[in-house]
């Protein structure tokens, strides 16, 4: 028995840890297409910045345990805000790091998914993936978020055990796609509120008070790492 449940384990590890073909160059542009086409209309993108909210809520909270903090709770909300609850000093390295991870959070996961495809890892992307969203799942705090995270997960569980090798591959370029263009936008819907006098707790002003550098500096960073993710990742994703 125990050596059927190693080969068993095995056999798991190779399946996920192994490489799949690259699809055709035209799957790859449709991706691409579809994904501009659920980033850029207003009304897609008002429903497809959840799936972004997760990724920068999680990057808060993933950053918070790394540098040692106590991850208390993260909440997800119906107009795609969020609140990463964590304890620990409220200045230092650890602060700051974790407050500067949102916005840079999905279009470095974007930029981490193209290097994985980029090697053939199709399988490895979609089960990282899933895990990391039913470890963020524990620390959901509320029900739409709770709903999110669920259904988000769900779907990629479907995919890695249903869906064959095409439909996965075609599934995780769109995501990455979606990550490195999706990344970009909210960087810029900041700053339009900034200039209107909107988003004074942002995380660009709380790095301010916490560093004593300009909110708008900080802004120029997540415009920075998320234009060069997407140019990074898409050229890894084109093989340019």
């Amino acid at each position: 028995m125990d050596h059927l449940a190693s080969a068993s384990l095995a056999s798991l590890w190779d399946e996920v840890s192994g490489t799949q073909p690259d699809p055709d160059l035209w799957v790859v542009i449709a991706t691409l297409v579809a994904a501009l086409a659920v980033v850029v209309p207003h009304g897609l993108w008002r429903i497809a910045r959840n799936a972004i909210t997760i990724a920068h809520e999680g990057g808060h909270g993933l950053v918070a345990l790394l540098t040692g903090r106590t991850l208390t709770g993260i909440r997800l909300h119906s107009d795609t805000s969020g609140l990463t609850v964590s304890r620990g000093k409220p200045y230092g390295i650890g602060m700051i790091l974790t407050a500067a991870s949102g916005y840079t959070a999905p279009p470095l996961l974007g930029l981490g998914g193209a290097a994985l495809l980029a090697a053939g890892r199709i399988t490895l992307l979609l089960w990282v993936a899933t895990f990391l969203l039913v470890a963020m799942l524990v620390m959901i705090r509320n029900a739409y978020g709770a709903l999110t995270v669920i259904v988000t997960g769900g779907t990629f569980v479907l995919v890695s055990w249903l869906a064959g090798p095409q439909v996965q591959a075609a599934f995780a370029y769109a995501v990455v796609w979606f990550l490195l263009l999706g990344g970009v936008r909210p960087a810029f819907e900041l700053q339009a509120k900034r200039s209107r006098g909107g988003a004074g707790d942002s995380d660009a002003d709380q790095l301010s008070r916490l560093t004593h550098v300009p909110a708008g500096l900080w802004l120029f960073l997540f415009h920075a790492v998320s234009l060069c993710s997407l140019i990074g990742g898409g050229r890894w994703l084109l093989e340019i």
